[in-house]
């Protein structure tokens, strides 16, 4: 459904829903909250995952909660509706009484499976919390589901913004060193703006974002769905929206896009994907989907 807002009311909606989320503020709830009122399913859902966002830096936990249910369980679009019920699960205990109406969700067909494995999930970390509360524990590892040591969650997230134990942190840190040393030997063209990017497909894309005026990140680094980790070929901040070009053909490279492809579609991503094949047609390809999400070309 198409928000009935002017375009311009539109975008500063969406764009403030992010500005709150990146704060970490906990007091920017409060305008988050009455962000949820605007009419328009993407604001909502920028709402929703900024409002989890805040879950780390204290944000009243009761009021998150209220409203984050609401659009769980009554969001009109899956999108919204996932990114509610993912940022419901970052409130932990504090959503305990919303378990039952989640697992109602989980086995309820007529949801998207996106949705549904989402309110699974968040009904594992609701209930894991719980029992951490009795037992002592404070945080877990993101990565073996160990418990943590306020020394080693500390450390870890300085670095990785992620909670790790030590052994976890090691493996991690080798693993994402030696990959992103491979990723840049292999940026050798360039496109007009000066970004150094890994194919001809990847330059065009580039400089045509750049010629229509929109900010992009290349190649952005550590993006996390779900508990895998991906780089982006483009991500476009101002529309939340990711761009991917598929240029290669080998039977590796195909397993690990269909991967990719199907984490997209599992967290709810807005994905634009780019052929070899649509390069032709790449100014038409790249106006008639971005204007789907709100971008006059």
């Amino acid at each position: 459904m198409k928000s009935p807002m002017l375009p311009n009311e539109h975008q500063a909606a969406r764009q403030r829903a992010l500005e709150l989320g990146r704060s970490g503020k906990p007091e920017a709830l409060v305008e988050l909250i009455r962000l949820i009122e605007v009419p328009s399913n993407d604001v909502q859902r920028l709402v929703a995952s900024a409002i989890g966002k805040l879950a780390e830096f204290g944000a009243d936990a009761e009021q998150s909660v209220c409203a984050l249910a609401l659009l769980a369980l009554q969001a009109r679009h899956s999108q919204t509706q996932q990114y509610a019920i993912r940022a419901l699960a970052k409130y932990g205990a504090a959503a305990q009484a919303h378990i039952s109406d989640l697992r109602d969700v989980a086995r309820n067909p007529a949801h998207r499976d996106y949705v549904r494995a989402a309110a699974k999930t968040a009904v594992d970390a609701i209930e894991l919390a719980a029992k951490d509360i009795d037992a002592g524990v404070k945080h877990r590892c993101q990565r073996c589901n160990a418990a943590l040591s306020d020394e080693e969650r500390t450390h870890s997230h300085e670095v990785f913004q992620r909670n790790f134990c030590d052994r976890c942190f090691d493996e991690v840190f080798l693993d994402r060193r030696n990959f992103e040393i491979q990723v840049e030997i292999s940026k050798t063209i360039e496109a007009r703006d000066g970004t150094l990017v890994q194919s001809e497909g990847e330059r065009r894309i580039a400089e045509w974002l750049t010629a229509h005026g929109l900010a992009y990140r290349y190649d952005s680094k550590y993006r996390i769905l779900s508990e895998f980790q991906i780089r982006p070929d483009f991500y476009l901040p101002e529309l939340d929206v990711y761009i991917e070009y598929w240029g290669m053909n080998t039977p590796q490279y195909k397993m690990s896009m269909y991967k990719k492809q199907l984490l997209y579609q599992q967290e709810g991503k807005r994905l634009i994907s780019v052929y070899p094949k649509d390069l032709s047609g790449l100014d038409n390809l790249l106006a008639s989907k971005l204007k789907h999400f709100g971008f006059e070309a």
